[in-house]
């Protein structure tokens, strides 16, 4: 007994120290969190007997080992401070529940656990403890390495962000600023080498480096701290989302400005450090970042570090920016002190892109000190810092001695200034000065253009590349002089000019090498890189001639290079050479990755020449070779055989090669495709191979797949195909099937595709065109349902992404990195725009449309008519959505006489039980063909007629357009006899059983009638009075009973109040507003920005669908309540209550008048000659038909007054059904959603009633010792939940029901069951006596 007492102050204690419950897991937290057991009394605490008691409660509650919920416990308001601000319980003490939390399976409570840990510092200033520091770098820092976390809230748009990401950044910076000074930088130092250790997922390493980028500035980091973050830059980044990547490299690098102590690291090591960031994933000129970066070096610029000893290029340091750049540059330049001769392999490329970086950034520095001043002065800053380099560059043509690794670097410095000076971005900084140093770096550069395209000339020409390591110079050469020929290209190209002079003797000397070559000559190592080299050149020359027309030298006649290339032995291998001859071979670099890659790279570059050949001589190609006896370019002029080789390189060349061979393939298989159709599908089989290998290779798979595509699906080709449907036209829809298979596990394949195939149908827009397009309308109506269901982390990987996108130009990655477009949604923006230009008096467009809509019909009623279960925001819910959706859009193109073949598949529609997004489509659809032809009102009529039991609520669908009458009727002068024909049938429906149907009806005959009363239709005359009394009579309900809340509400209603179905027809309603309004998940939204961001296709200037000119894209989803029955629920949903399905049974808070809702039962009870009891059955929270139907049997046979569900559809499922036997008929049902069962239990409360949980607990009451009130209601848990905490504190007593086995569970169904059938035998027994 005193044991039990001392129990019971403990849990008054822990009652009276507890705040509003504002987590339902705390609870769960209790039971399974504290694993202390014998450790509270070793703990320190404060001599405060209350504290103690409370803490030999938690005890105590251990050794309960609870199974269920304590009805008392809920979550402590961080109750472990006092009020002086000192630690009540041990900081250990918390620590321990924590760490519990973030190590459970359970992932929710992890996530509760982490947030509620991150809050502590919202409401208390703690005191320091070196334990939770310790803590936060080691458990808190493991559980946040959990991508599952970061994720929204419900409620929460896309791309608004991590809520767990907000808590994490503010947490970090609140703690750091209570730091004190002389433990803040251990503590972020260790924070950051935590980092280090372990490999991070892209969503975690990303909410990390925003967090510690918005620490307030303060000098905190060393060069320790900066060498830190330089290993997380290096060794973290491992990710294929490249966005999210960018993005937390750009935090990284704010973090490093804002924490370090910049007088104890030099500019070299912050250059280090920024090297370390990749600028062609986050860091561009022009771009936020780097003008964030120049300011921090302007400001602190005299503070740096100067080192007294040299750096790694051998540089003595001083702390100006301009005197440490000007230094860097002469260092680099001077020739090495280990030059290797002639055979040296080439120096790395890191060297050039960090000295080409900080000149750059020098130089806008300078920009931002002379933004007022001298603008002349950037120019000769920048003259100085590039001395040394222009004056090597030179003297390249006339120096035959220059050392070669000195020419390598000032080549490749060039190079590298020439590619990061373009701009990445919009700067906040002046755009002239940016421009002037691009500028005044071009003009530099082309002053030196003679001497450099002399010597790259001489190099290639003159037999001096002969090692494997030449092969790199030989690269370097190329690209140097390709950007040469695009910088003259954009001042304007002259002749004469020095790359004019160089182009045309390299080519020469090239084919004069590759002639020698052939002559049978011993393969030396020296003459097989000459000719690797000069190939190399030639396809060079071929690419610039390619895309710069320019530049073309040769007449369009066939003349020596045309026939020397068309003469090309496709595919040759080079012979290796003997080892004998040069040993040094396989000593050299390791930069040449064997023989048979330089062989690889001999055979692309043959067919770049190939391809150059056959594009400019395409019109030469015959369709058959018995056309041509004596061919003066074989490789044109035999294409049977071109493309035999092209399936042979195949088989050679690796996979990131072979872009070439798709291009000449591209050109050869339209005209071979009648002829060779075998030869062909070979074609597209191996090529598709070679894509699907590829397909986890994110450098290469891209612009393969693109030149896949535009080699397969090639006007031509598809056109072709289609005209002789041979095996050709099935293997490229073959193709085309799984290219959309490949693209629902990798995103953004089909876009390709669709966006590829729309532009060339539009860009030859004729009548062959399209009616070719027709053969392929499959893919457009593929295009047009297309999106799959995203697992939970790629929509946390979208969502995220999203957010980083909408952060524009504050985060740099989004200036740098190109947005590919490759989300699901540009499929459906590509294929609607493309049906948007079609134009419906064009027959083979109206072909195409006609054709598309009939498939997209016959798709509704496929899924219509398939068994699974339709529930809100499925997969099949999506799909019907979109099907009509594309439907609206084709709609006014549609002339009557096709309309007149598919009206009665609109009106089928109708009539089945679907989504409400899905409702409103089709309403609008009839709305719309009614008033474009009155013609088929007639039809319309028809579907009034239908049985009762057919319609069920389904008539509400018709009565919802009936109700846009005024719209329907606008262009029919006489009106009175639809009018009358309207109210007749109307009226039918107002005296209907169902509430909801009387409601649907009323609207429409409240708009109707308002109509007669406008045009004074005398004939109607005699429905006055009935009419007037029926209005009235729902216009006048008396109170504010939930009856006059329904009907007005349902006026308010959008779709009957605000919405106008002519108006309003625009792409946003369609795909955006309604989508909205309607409760789909925020996936299927798709805005109107990203129509007009998508330009692949472009719509006409005049085009008018794009915004909704009224207040509909204004409203919320919470200001209206849509009251349609949906189709069968497969699952419980968690979204919020307008978002779930489209109802025409009204939610319990609506459903009834303000009466007493025993008397409803009560009369409904009389009607049915039955009795009813007085218990209430409340089953929200089970989940399962089967459960739910077998309680709805065992309810009405025992009678009781109503059974509350979750969701009324339920009993539309065939399992509910088959449990039930229609007991569902005869016994009141009622829905209240779970969010919703609070408010529930409390009115009925205030009614009388004792709400008796069924759930095991520390004060629940055996079964058989418990006496139901006569008033009672039952709150029966979830099958695997139970009842959560927060309806525990609802409840007035718990009952549980002896157990004798080991299972200790029972099926919910049966649980209520017992507890039924044990109320009603008491209800029967105290009868008997009261009769007795």
């Amino acid at each position: 007994m005193q044991c039990q007492r001392k129990m019971e102050k403990i849990a008054l204690i822990i009652s009276s120290r507890q705040a509003t419950n504002k987590r339902q897991k705390w609870s769960y937290l209790v039971s399974e969190a504290i694993p202390w057991r014998g450790q509270l009394g070793k703990a320190r605490l404060k001599s405060d007997p209350e504290v103690e008691e409370t803490a030999l409660g938690a005890e105590a509650l251990r050794w309960k080992q609870l199974s269920g919920v304590e009805d008392q416990t809920s979550q402590p308001q961080h109750s472990g401070v006092g009020r002086r601000g000192c630690w009540l319980f041990h900081p250990s003490w918390h620590l321990c529940i924590y760490k519990r939390m973030f190590e459970s399976e359970n992932k929710i409570l992890t996530k509760e656990g982490v947030t509620h840990f991150l809050e502590l510092y919202e409401t208390r200033v703690l005191p320091f403890s070196a334990e939770f520091s310790e803590f936060i770098i080691g458990p808190l820092m493991d559980a946040l390495s959990e991508s599952s976390l970061y994720s929204r809230s419900p409620g929460q748009l896309i791309g608004s962000g991590s809520p767990l990401g907000l808590k994490l950044q503010k947490f970090l910076v609140t703690y750091i600023s209570l730091l004190p000074e002389e433990i803040k930088s251990s503590f972020l130092l260790k924070f950051i080498q935590k980092m280090t250790s372990r490999h991070w997922c892209a969503i975690p390493i990303l909410f990390l480096c925003k967090a510690l980028a918005n620490i307030p500035r303060c000098k905190a980091l060393g060069i320790e701290g900066l060498l830190a973050l330089r290993d997380v830059l290096q060794c973290t980044m491992i990710t294929h989302q490249i966005l999210l990547r960018g993005a937390a490299q750009c935090y990284l690098l704010q973090a490093a400005m804002n924490l370090v102590d910049v007088e104890k690291v030099s500019l070299s090591d912050v250059s280090s450090l920024v090297m370390s960031v990749r600028q062609e994933e986050s860091f561009g000129r022009g771009t936020s970042l780097w003008t964030e970066l120049c300011d921090w070096l302007r400001v602190n610029e005299s503070c740096f570090r100067r080192p007294s000893t040299c750096s790694s290029i051998g540089l003595h340091e001083t702390s100006s920016l301009n005197a440490y750049v000007k230094n860097l540059v002469q260092e680099y330049i001077k020739s090495p002190a280990w030059e290797g001769g002639e055979n040296c392999c080439m120096p790395d490329w890191l060297e050039a892109k960090l000295v080409a970086m900080m000149v750059l950034l020098a130089i806008d520095v300078e920009g931002m000190k002379s933004q007022y001043s001298e603008k002349r002065r950037t120019q000769n800053v920048l003259r100085i810092f590039l001395d040394p380099l222009l004056d090597a560059l030179v003297k390249f043509g006339t120096n035959a001695y220059m050392p070669l690794l000195k020419t390598d670097r000032c080549l490749q410095l060039l190079l590298k200034l020439l590619h990061t000076c373009l701009l990445k971005g919009s700067s906040t900084q002046d755009v002239a000065p940016t421009d002037e140093v691009c500028t005044l770096l071009e003009n530099f550069v082309m002053s030196t253009t003679e001497s450099i395209s002399e010597f790259i000339l001489r190099r290639l020409t003159m037999k001096e590349l002969s090692s494997v390591s030449d092969l790199d110079r030989c690269h370097l050469y190329l690209m140097v002089l390709t950007e040469l020929i695009n910088l003259h290209l954009k001042v304007g190209w002259k002749r004469g000019n020095p790359i004019w002079r160089v182009i045309s003797p390299l080519k020469n000397a090239s084919i004069r090498h590759l002639q020698e070559m052939d002559r049978g000559q011993e393969p030396t190592l020296g003459r097989q890189i000459q000719r690797v080299v000069s190939m190399a050149a030639l396809a060079t020359v071929c690419e610039a001639i390619d895309q710069k027309p320019e530049l073309q030298l040769d007449s369009q006649d066939a003349g020596a290079t045309e026939r020397f290339l068309s003469s090309l032995q496709l595919n040759q291998t080079l012979q290796k050479p003997h080892t004998e001859e040069d040993g040094s071979f396989f000593e050299e670099s390791s930069s040449s990755q064997g023989w048979g890659k330089i062989v690889a790279q001999y055979i692309h570059d043959q067919w770049v020449c190939l391809s150059f050949l056959l594009k400019k001589y395409h019109t030469l190609i015959p369709a058959s070779e018995d056309e041509i006896l004596e061919p003066i370019l074989p490789a044109v002029q035999m294409p049977v055989r071109t493309l035999q080789s092209a399936l042979e390189a195949l088989t050679i060349l690796p996979s990131d090669q072979v872009l070439p061979v798709f291009h000449c393939m591209k050109i050869l298989v339209p005209k071979l495709l009648t002829s060779s159709e075998s030869l062909c599908i070979v074609s597209f089989d191996m090529a598709w191979k070679i894509i699907a290998s590829l397909s986890n290779t994110q450098l290469i798979f891209w612009s393969n797949l693109k030149a896949f595509v535009q080699f397969v699906f090639d006007p031509k080709v598809l056109t072709i195909a289609a005209k002789i449907k041979g095996q050709a036209y099935f293997k490229i829809k073959e193709i085309m099937y799984r290219i959309i298979e490949m693209s629902t596990i990798k995103t953004g394949v089909f876009n390709i595709l669709i966006s590829y195939c729309c532009k060339s149908w539009i860009v030859s827009a004729s009548n062959v065109s399209l009616s070719t397009a027709k053969n392929y309308s499959e893919l457009v109506y593929e295009a047009c349902i297309f999106g799959t269901v995203f697992r939970r982390d790629q929509r946390l990987i979208q969502d995220v992404q999203t957010f980083i996108e909408n952060l524009g130009h504050e985060c740099a990655a989004n200036m740098v990195i190109e947005n590919t477009k490759r989300e699901d949604h540009y499929v459906r923006i590509c294929a609607v725009k493309f049906l948007c230009l079609l134009d419906g008096s064009n027959m083979s467009h109206k072909l195409f449309m006609e054709d598309l809509a009939i498939k997209l019909l016959e798709k509704d009623e496929l899924v219509s008519r398939s068994r699974a279960r339709h529930y809100v925001n499925s997969q099949q819910h999506r799909v019907k959505n979109r099907i009509w959706q594309t439907l609206l859009v084709l709609l006014p193109r549609f002339d009557q006489n096709f309309l007149n073949r598919i009206i009665d598949k609109i009106f089928q529609a109708g009539f089945i039980s679907n989504q409400a997004s899905i409702k409103y489509f089709i309403e609008w659809i009839i709305i719309l063909i009614l008033h474009k032809f009155p013609q088929f009102l007639p039809k319309f009529w028809d579907c009034f007629s239908y049985g009762e039991e057919n319609l069920k609520t389904s008539i509400c669908t018709f009565l919802s357009a009936l109700s846009h009458l005024d719209i329907i009727t606008e262009n029919i002068p006489e009106k009175k006899l639809i009018l009358k024909q309207a109210l007749i049938i109307v009226l039918h429906w107002c005296f209907n059983h169902n509430f909801s149907i009387r409601l649907y009806a009323l609207v429409a005959l409240k708009k109707i009638w308002s109509m007669c009363k406008t045009l004074h239709i005398e004939e109607l005359d005699a429905l006055t009075s009935i009419i007037e009394s029926s209005l009235n009579q729902v216009e006048n309900t008396h109170g504010a009973g939930n009856a006059k809340k329904n009907w007005q509400r349902i006026q308010e209603h959008f779709f009957f109040a605000t919405f106008h179905p002519l108006k309003d027809y625009c792409l946003e309603t369609i795909f955006y507003i309604l989508p909205r309004l309607s409760g789909l998940v925020e996936d299927e939204w798709i805005a109107i920005g990203k129509f007009t961001r998508f330009t692949d296709i472009p719509l006409d200037a005049g085009f008018q669908w794009y915004l909704s000119p009224t207040q509909l894209c204004e409203l919320k989803p919470g200001d209206w309540s849509q009251q349609d029955i949906g189709s069968n629920s497969g699952e419980a949903d968690n979204e919020s209550e307008w978002s779930d399905v489209q109802k025409k049974i009204i939610p319990w808070r609506n459903s009834v008048p303000d009466l007493d809702l025993e008397l409803v039962f009560q009369d409904r009870a009389a009607k049915l000659g039955k009795s009813l009891s007085r218990l209430i059955v409340v089953a929200s929270l089970i989940d399962k038909p089967t459960n739910l139907g077998g309680l709805c049997r065992t309810c009405e046979v025992f009678g009781a007054s109503a059974l509350v569900v979750g969701n009324l559809q339920c009993i539309r499922d065939k399992q509910f059904q088959h449990l039930s036997v229609s007991a569902e008929q005869w016994l009141p049902l009622v829905e209240v959603k779970p969010p919703q069962l609070i408010d529930y239990l409390q009115q009925k409360k205030a009614e009388g009633y004792t709400i008796v949980g069924v759930e095991q607990t520390v004060k629940s009451l055996d079964l058989t010792q418990y006496c139901f009130p006569e008033k009672s209601l039952l709150l029966l848990g979830n099958e695997r939940e139970g009842i959560p905490a927060n309806l525990i504190q609802q409840v007035d007593v718990c009952v549980e029901i002896p157990q004798q086995g080991i299972t200790r569970s029972l099926n919910v169904h049966v649980s209520g069951a017992l507890l039924v059938w044990e109320y009603t035998r008491q209800q029967l027994l105290k009868q008997g006596d009261a009769g007795s």
